[in-house]
């Protein structure tokens, strides 16, 4: 019996993580949370104060990097070197560095292969930005979720102060820094944000988590 999978991609704080985990649960599939791996590298290049502008040291200084994903008690911790790294991963800083290092060709290959393998042995649900285009062209259901800027703010900024790790940023801050994220993973030239022809199209801006979900297990169950 083939492995299945479904391929949930978009951008920065539309809920593609939280609503994988719960798709994940309903429908039994293990989640794959491939930004979490791009965070890993991002910790340990930032860690090393390596400039992530300079792609030639990000590239030299990953070779031996070693990041999993392993599950404790049904829940994803991402483990860098041996070490769990889980709660340093949701910064700012982390993000930003993430989205400037997944343009680069070297790392996308070397996180590439797990990603595939861990698909064609388990029924996953995986979610990225080019989980549909390049990671999982062939995913039996492709999702691509979208959301209004200020509202993907809004959530971001409430989600920070949840936190305790907002700092002085404000809703505006948070909103600036989505645009230029989104322009900048639109644009580049390695596996760019898009949606898969065959995606299908789903507006969270005024959607609570549970409709997505349910959107998305039924479309799933049609299949």
């Amino acid at each position: 019996m083939c492995a299945k999978s479904i391929a949930l991609d978009g951008p920065a704080g539309v809920g593609k993580s939280t609503i994988a985990k719960a798709v994940a649960k309903e429908l039994d599939l293990i989640y794959i949370d491939t930004g979490a791996m791009f965070r890993g590298l991002s910790v340990y290049i930032t860690d090393n104060k390596c400039d992530p502008d300079d792609r030639g040291s990000v590239a030299e200084l990953i070779k031996n990097v070693e990041v999993k994903i392993s599950y404790v008690e049904g829940l994803q911790h991402v483990i860098l070197n041996g070490e769990d790294i889980t709660d340093r991963l949701r910064t700012e800083e982390i993000s930003q560095v993430a989205s400037v290092i997944s343009q680069y060709p070297e790392v996308r290959k070397k996180l590439l292969d797990l990603q595939r393998k861990m698909a064609e042995s388990e029924d996953v649900i995986m979610d990225g930005r080019d989980i549909g285009t390049v990671v999982l062209p062939n995913a039996d259901l492709k999702i691509f979720l979208t959301a209004d800027p200020k509202i993907r703010a809004e959530r971001r900024f409430k989600q920070l102060e949840e936190q305790g790790k907002r700092g002085n940023l404000t809703v505006e801050d948070i909103q600036n820094e989505m645009i230029l994220r989104d322009k900048r993973d639109a644009e580049r030239k390695e596996a760019p944000l898009v949606k898969a022809e065959d995606a299908v199209l789903v507006d969270t801006s005024y959607m609570d988590i549970e409709a997505v979900q349910n959107e998305i297990i039924k479309l799933f169950r049609s299949i």
